[in-house]
């Protein structure tokens, strides 16, 4: 029997059995996630290579460089809807399987595309199934975390992506110049390795509760996230998912030019940089610790709030050990808040309505990620203050912290403790969905 099928383990506290190798689906998760992020990272590493590449020079532009950027974003989009509803009405194996095989197969076309136009068919299907993973993974490791270790569980997942990333940078330095781009893109083939094993270790799909009677399919399930009971929890979700990528990818891409433009010296900037990736890998685990105690919806709140008051603190200069320490809370209330959001998806819907809140929740935080890099460049353009993009920064923080302030406090911190997807399946059938 596979590591990842469900065996009778000790019960719950509602008598419900609990997954016997929860670390092993932590791996696994781990292990998709880190190749996704480094599919998706992987063109702004080799951007720069790429606006000098010989054979494309005369169609290569920074403006094509956005548009490539933009060609993954919307693929996302609509890669994160589409699994999310596939998760809840066929089970995980297949749209996981399916995912992983449309990033090889893009990223191989990418690393032999002859011209910019196949480059650019590449990059909207990596972003399709970049976009997939993310609620995939995440309803997965949902419905087999131990119950109160859910959002660390998902926390943990969920930094394979920036470890992906940090990755694809990490060889980019190794490699180019004197590697063709195009190279970097091959690595992006070996999810295929990992097909055979999902598809002897995954289950197949078993009858639960998103079968029952009145369920007529994925149609139903999108209605259902804006009926009259979920439209409010539905609403401020999504508004606090595009506020927090928004959030992530404006202060990914423009910080350290704010920072420059501020006063700091170009070494501020750089280790501003590596405190925050840091302060976000180690802070977003406290913070899941503290969440998975009963206080997911407080915690949430308190991570856009430590990101909006770190980056007022850093509008004005500070000493080398302050700026350090902003620099680390500004990571974790930005990067980090992104994995608890997650986790306020997994504990507002039910079991048969996980993946498809996920997938429309991450689908419209995507949007996020394309808004907020264009609306920091607008700020920073048309104010000329230095201050002007560190107020810019807040603002999403603030607004995403408002969001979860009106979440109903049963939907965000006690269904996290209550509502267990894993224990809403039978025993005999492992796949809760």
């Amino acid at each position: 029997m596979s590591l990842l099928s469900s065996r009778s383990g000790p019960p719950s506290p509602d008598g419900a059995p609990l997954p016997a190798q929860p670390l092993c689906v932590l791996a696994l998760a781990f292990l998709v996630l880190f190749i996704d992020g480094y599919d998706l990272f992987t063109l702004g590493t080799v951007g720069p290579e790429l606006l000098r590449h010989g054979a494309w020079g005369r169609e290569i532009t920074a403006g094509t460089l956005g548009m490539l950027g933009s060609a993954t974003g919307i693929g996302m989009i609509l890669g994160s809807a589409a699994a999310g509803r596939a998760g809840d009405r066929f089970g995980i194996r297949l749209p996981l399987v399916i995912a992983l095989s449309v990033i090889s197969v893009s990223m191989l076309l990418s690393a032999l595309a002859p011209g910019l136009s196949v480059f650019v068919v590449a990059r909207v299907l990596t972003g399709l199934g970049v976009g997939a993973l993310a609620p995939l993974v995440g309803s997965f490791v949902t419905a087999h975390a131990p119950r109160r270790r859910r959002t660390l569980y998902i926390a943990v997942a969920m930094a394979a992506l920036g470890l992906g990333g940090a990755a694809s940078a990490y060889l980019g330095r190794a490699l180019l110049p004197e590697t063709d781009f195009r190279w970097l893109f091959a690595p992006g083939v070996l999810p295929l390795l990992l097909v055979p094993f999902l598809l002897r270790s995954l289950p197949q799909r078993r009858p639960s509760a998103a079968d029952a009677p009145g369920d007529t399919g994925p149609a139903h399930r999108s209605r259902a996230l804006l009926d009259q009971d979920r439209r409010r929890v539905t609403v401020l979700l999504w508004v606090a998912s595009f506020m927090s990528i928004a959030l992530i990818y404006s202060t990914s891409n423009w910080l350290p030019s704010v920072m420059l433009k501020a006063g700091y010296d170009l070494n501020s900037a750089l280790e501003f940089s590596t405190a925050f990736t840091l302060g976000a890998s180690v802070g977003t685990t406290a913070l899941s610790l503290l969440a998975d105690r009963g206080h997911l919806r407080v915690v949430t709140l308190a991570g856009f709030l430590l990101a909006a008051g770190a980056l007022l603190a850093l509008s004005t200069p500070q000493p080398r050990p302050v700026l350090l320490l902003l620099s680390a809370l500004a990571g974790v209330g930005s990067l980090g808040t992104q994995s608890l959001v997650v986790g306020c998806m997994a504990a507002s819907y039910p079991p048969q309505l996980i993946g498809t809140g996920m997938g429309f929740g991450l689908a419209v935080g995507r949007f996020g990620a394309i808004v907020g890099p264009s609306y920091l460049a607008a700020v920073t353009t048309w104010i000329a203050s230095p201050k002007a993009g560190f107020y810019a920064f807040i603002m999403p923080a603030v607004f995403g912290a408002v969001a979860i302030a009106f979440l109903p406090r049963a939907r965000a911190s006690e269904q996290a403790q209550t509502q267990v997807p894993h224990a809403a399946a039978p025993a005999a059938a492992p796949d809760p969905h």
